[in-house]
């Protein structure tokens, strides 16, 4: 290997997020962002197969391919003609866990006729809560179990993960369940698609999927044993034989594009493509992690970052209520630490909806104005509420007499349980819309209080706040909250793109051009550009509301459960 890769050498991260998908261009020299591409999924906007009163949230697999295609086509035109000839890696991210049925081929059931319209054949969206129920069975029966498979997982399963997703899948849908020969991670499923693969049992599985989502451990030899499964439900009996043993870091290369794929994507044959992993895992590796320092990926939800040298944690040591710890997951030879928020930007998109009503009901009726003076009104007042709201709420003192809790879309951490709910208290009469926009940011920065304080309670310092994301490039009210309520510097990653700019960095490294995931950070990162700090006038109102956010959460609980 060169000691400095050729500067005419380009590698592109391809970033699968809840509502489109991202690919980026980056210099391998020194990371420069040469050009993105972004393409939305049309049937996700179409909001089908969706319903959220049930808490089902499905992702058809032709959303991801069609829009893979027109994000790297959309990312190629921006640049120069010849740089399609010179990316020599790819790499791909996704939401997760994001797990699909599929047949022997490893093709997803809903791109056969007899499934094409049916949800349960479909991705199950990291979102997804349907397996609350199953959640709860694998919980119990690991309390039950000589060995608990929870223990590396922080000890509580989730719905949103694997197997409570494919148990109620199986349960749910007797067609489905017979079709399914196994079932993938949309991370390890891209990769697999792209280099033409074609027999389901050769797919290289992540192990960032495998060990934070699927109880995959070595301590236990991999997956749980058939006798575990099969008391959990018999429907499952002999499915471990037909998931897999080994995981890959994402260091590791899975296949190389195949020649069909390089026609639909505009690029050479025969590139090599890396081992998946999920998004935020990738994005911290773009946001610059390092050692003790809390990398917070800040969108729809939040995924929250940890790598602690393996010598400090120690092999047998588990930390409790987080989303599990995984040798390699983040960066391979660290462990990688998960915790994070089931509902983040969320919240305050639920919020401006809320406000909004009489936009979609009543203003879009108003005949007295023309459908294309209607339509403006609509578009420019949505794009205004969140800024307005924040411009008024940032005016306000902190920790009024308006407390909310994040919980709405379930607890990921600390302690997961996706049946608790939001709420909102102490409203009079003065409650106006940046008052109650106010409590809500208060509430998601409260649950970002939460997770620190776990991980340090649990022997893990928290020695730096990374934000990545949306909502910490474009939100200076939130991060500002945050660094009060958190009562830590927060440093903003410069990239817009840290998922894809992870990516293209693990590609970096699986085509050979840097040695390993830190050399590649040190010459590709994008560095940061924003710092907030706390301000020592706000802090101890913060830490006020900090416990009144603390003492509604354990009637909330109370009231779920």
């Amino acid at each position: 290997m060169e000691e400095t890769p050729e500067k005419a050498a380009y590698t592109l991260g391809i970033d699968f997020g809840t509502d489109s998908v991202r690919a980026l261009i980056v210099a391998v020299a020194d990371g420069a962002e040469l050009a993105v591409g972004v393409s939305y999924y049309p049937r996700w906007q179409r909001e089908e197969y969706c319903l959220p009163a049930e808490n089902q949230f499905r992702q058809h697999p032709l959303d991801y391919t069609e829009s893979m295609v027109a994000a790297v086509r959309e990312a190629l035109a921006a640049a120069p003609a010849s740089v399609a000839g010179q990316i020599m890696g790819i790499a791909v991210d996704t939401t997760g866990s994001t797990p699909v049925a599929v047949d022997a081929s490893g093709t997803p059931l809903a791109l056969l006729p007899a499934f094409a319209e049916n949800p349960n054949a479909m991705f199950v969206l990291w979102k997804d809560h349907t397996a609350i129920q199953e959640a709860e069975e694998i919980n119990a029966l690991c309390r039950k179990w000589p060995t608990d498979y929870t223990q590396y997982e922080g000890g509580i399963y989730s719905s949103e993960w694997f197997w409570a997703k494919l148990l109620h899948v199986t349960r749910a849908d007797a067609g489905v369940a017979a079709a399914a020969h196994s079932w993938v991670e949309h991370c390890d499923w891209i990769p697999f698609l792209l280099s033409g693969g074609k027999d389901v049992g050769s797919m290289k599985r992540s192990r960032c999927a495998a060990g934070h989502k699927a109880l995959w451990h070595p301590d236990w030899g991999g997956l749980p044993p058939e006798e575990f499964l099969v008391a959990l439900d018999p429907l499952l009996a002999g499915l471990r034989d037909r998931l897999f043993e080994a995981t890959y870091t994402s260091d590791e290369v899975a296949g190389h594009l195949s020649a069909e794929w390089a026609e639909k994507l505009s690029l050479a044959a025969g590139i090599p493509i890396v081992v998946g992993a999920f998004d935020a895992h990738m994005g911290a590796v773009g946001g610059q992690i390092e050692p003790f320092h809390l990398s917070k990926v800040m969108g729809t939800s939040t995924c929250d970052m940890l790598v602690v040298p393996a010598d400090h944690v120690g092999a047998r040591t588990q930390v409790q209520g987080i989303c599990g710890q995984v040798d390699g997951s983040v960066i391979p030879g660290m462990m990688g630490m998960e915790a994070g928020q089931s509902a983040f930007g969320d919240v305050y998109a639920w919020f401006a909806r809320l406000i909004s009503w009489p936009l979609e009901n009543i203003l879009a009726k108003d005949e007295s104005l023309t459908p294309e003076l209607r339509e403006q009104l609509i578009q420019n007042v949505r794009a205004a509420v969140i800024p307005e709201l924040s411009k008024a709420a940032a005016a306000l003192p902190p920790g009024g007499e308006v407390i909310a809790i994040d919980w709405f879309n379930g607890r990921r951490t600390p302690d997961a349980d996706q049946r608790l709910k939001g709420a909102i208290a102490g409203l009079n009469l003065g409650a106006d819309a940046p008052r109650v926009f106010r409590a809500l940011v208060e509430a998601t920065c409260y649950g970002a209080r939460a997770i620190v304080e776990r991980f340090v309670a649990e022997g893990i310092p928290v020695a730096g706040i990374i934000g990545l994301g949306g909502v910490a490039k474009k939100s200076p009210f939130i991060m500002q909250t945050m660094a009060n309520v958190l009562n830590r510097p927060i440093r903003i990653a410069t990239s817009e793109q840290t998922c894809a700019l992870g990516a293209a960095m693990f590609a970096a490294v699986g085509a050979g051009l840097y040695p390993d995931i830190p050399a590649a950070v040190a010459a590709m990162a994008g560095g940061f550009d924003a710092e907030y700090h706390p301000q020592a006038d706000r802090v101890a109102g913060y830490d006020q509301g900090y416990a009144r956010y603390r003492q509604l959460g354990e009637a909330a609980e109370q009231l779920a459960h």
